[in-house]
């Protein structure tokens, strides 16, 4: 047995690299940086003040992972997209409650540091804070030998917004019958049901290259998850918003009861808006059920809002000024319990 002195970059761990890449980290967050900032990455903590113009300030958190979405990318070293669900998935989450995302902060594991792919996960990070408004403020990377395979890494994302206490969106105490149920169209899968989608891609043995439409597999499976935080908050500026749900893993199905009342049901129409070819090949090749479908994936409708009936035509117009295609998917309606009722 050797009795040679180890250092840790020889068990793995190489602490140069990791100090190189903040250097990445700090230019690729810059342009993520708010009013509210104080200092900058690199600190044993990140600071930022509450805005300005808050009577009752109450924080929201929310935190997430891309899931077996990882997979797909990194196989197909497309990883910059990744970065853009991490941050979609959790500011999309506390947009439901009204609030403002504030700061952002990430968590990449991998086995051994490569340089080159962090930084580029991070861009893609950074990407989505832009679009969210939020500043990328703090975060870890962790090299864990042994830990994980070659070229292998894990995300997971935390994020902290603002919402003035008396305007906190509680669907169970707002929304009522009549109120009408806005669609915010999906750019595709979002980040989940992928363990369903990769068994029926290796069912297939389908290449990420195959032709779909006018795209290719792959570009369906890996388009990142859209960011609803700019056209929602336009939205909540110009009329009452009663309940709102980021359709995740349980689709629509088990993410729009989440803001209804227990007397309450949504009746959604699914032939109401078309649904992207990704789900409808999936549907075809992997012999999913509708009901499977709408339980396991978003199907075309990645956001839905809640409105009284008199401010729909306002809520469409706004909706479309900042950039979205809205389109009303159904009501809710009195019901002995809380539930998607599907027509159509």
């Amino acid at each position: 047995m050797s009795n040679s002195p180890l250092t840790y970059r020889d068990a793995g761990v190489d602490i140069d690299a990791a100090d190189a890449l903040v250097t990445d980290i700090k230019r690729l967050v810059a342009p993520t940086r708010r009013p509210e900032t104080i200092g900058g990455v690199g600190g044993f903590g990140a600071l930022m003040r509450i805005p300005a113009g808050y009577r009752d300030p109450v924080l929201v958190s929310g935190t997430d992972g891309v899931g077996t979405k990882l997979r797909l990318g990194i196989d197909s070293g497309q990883v910059r997209g990744l970065g853009v669900d991490l941050v979609a998935m959790c500011v999309n989450d506390i947009l439901c409650l009204g609030a403002e995302p504030l700061f952002f902060l990430d968590y990449y594991a991998t086995g051994k540091l490569d340089r080159a792919t962090a930084a580029e996960v991070v861009a893609g990070i950074a990407d989505g804070c832009v679009q969210a408004g939020c500043a990328l403020i703090g975060g870890e990377t962790a090299e864990m030998p042994g830990m994980y395979g070659s070229g292998d890494f894990d995300l997971a994302g935390f994020a902290v917004g603002v919402v003035e206490g008396d305007a906190i969106i509680d669907g169970s105490r707002l929304v009522q019958p009549g109120h009408v149920l806005i669609g915010l169209p999906s750019s595709g899968l979002h980040s989940n049901g992928y363990s369903l989608v990769r068994a029926i891609v290796a069912r297939q043995g389908a290449g990420l290259d195959a032709p779909l439409g006018e795209s290719t597999l792959g570009a369906a499976l890996l388009a990142p998850t859209r960011i609803y935080v700019p056209a929602v908050r336009a939205l909540m500026a110009s009329v009452a918003v009663h309940g709102m749900a980021h359709i995740t893993g349980g689709g629509i199905t088990d993410n729009v009861p989440r803001f209804l009342p227990d007397d309450c049901e949504a009746v959604i129409d699914a032939a109401s808006w078309e649904r992207p070819a990704i789900f409808d090949w999936l549907a075809e090749h992997g012999g999913v059920s509708d009901s499977e479908m709408l339980r396991t994936f978003n199907c075309g409708i990645g956001f839905v809002l809640a409105v009284a009936a008199d401010d729909v035509d306002t809520a469409l117009r706004v909706l479309r000024d900042a950039g979205e295609a809205p389109t009303v998917i159904g009501s809710v309606q009195a019901a002995d319990g809380k539930r998607v009722r599907y027509t159509g």
